[in-house]
């Protein structure tokens, strides 16, 4: 099969556990657009942070960020396509993270607002030391979240919320799935995110497919956990990680490496590039 396109989740896939890219999935990166085959980002991360990635990897596609709820092109910054949780449902979303007190954060098109510094938003804080401004991710911190988007006209993309008690993760999920116009997913064992109903990486996807005249079986996705899934149903060959959930594992068409051992250029490599080592 002639694959035209290569949709590739970060964390846990494209990322090491240091949040690196190999020097071998750089390789077999290259060897495949030197092919002339298309490589995206499909990411639950806020655009920002994706840029900085697909701009080293030399990746002209557009990113599909926050799980979908945004396309952006990464050298324009064009917005191709946006889906903002409406902004009701996402007030009573923040109510239910607030009533069971666990740690949550909220992004738009450019920042990442909080209450606190934890989790994800704390690596992102560590990251910006490093960072020229235009790499930097901007993080708000909102001392009364709810009134602060009652007040101001914001595209809330994603609302995502982290705890380690995954009993009390199950019961706020039960109770946020009585709001019928959001999507709930997981990147994480200890986390929830929420999107916009309807909203998800194999959507964004299908914005990719249009661009670039291509069909589904042309297309081969690589992913670990349960946000990756809905790329199944956009594409002839979807790859999870070994180190993925194993319900991902048993839904994928093909299991290659860890993200620790290269597993995204074996991956290529024997499925797209035919080369076998």
């Amino acid at each position: 099969m002639k694959y035209k396109l290569i949709v590739l989740d970060m964390d846990g896939t494209l990322l090491n556990s240091n949040k690196e890219v190999s020097i071998e999935n750089q390789k077999a990166l290259k060897k495949a657009q030197d092919s002339g085959i298309q490589v995206a980002i499909a990411t639950g991360r806020i655009f920002t942070s994706a840029r900085f990635y697909a701009r080293l990897l030399g990746i002209k596609a557009p990113i599909i960020a926050c799980n979908g709820a945004l396309v952006r092109d990464a050298n324009s910054n064009e917005v191709l396509d946006i889906n903002p949780i409406d902004k009701e449902d996402a007030l009573k979303v923040i109510e239910v993270f607030k009533k069971y007190n666990v740690y949550f954060h909220i992004y738009d098109e450019e920042k990442i607002y909080v209450e606190k510094l934890g989790f994800s938003s704390s690596i992102y804080s560590a990251w910006n030391e490093d960072q020229s401004d235009e790499n930097k991710i901007h993080i708000e911190k909102l001392e009364d979240t709810i009134g602060y988007f009652k007040n101001n006209n914001i595209n809330i993309l994603k609302l995502m919320a982290v705890d380690d008690d995954n009993t009390k993760m199950d019961i706020i999920k039960k109770e946020l799935e009585g709001i019928n116009s959001i999507t709930i997913d997981k990147s994480w064992y200890n986390n929830l995110e929420v999107m916009s109903k309807g909203v998800s990486k194999g959507k964004g996807i299908e914005m990719l497919r249009k661009i670039y005249k291509v069909e589904p079986e042309e297309i081969i996705a690589f992913g670990d956990n349960f946000n990756d899934l809905s790329m199944k149903h956009y594409v002839g060959t979807f790859v999870a990680m070994e180190n993925g959930e194993e319900y991902v594992k048993k839904q994928a068409h093909y299991v290659t490496t860890s993200n620790n051992d290269n597993g995204v250029a074996k991956g290529i490599e024997k499925l797209v590039l035919n080369i076998e080592k």
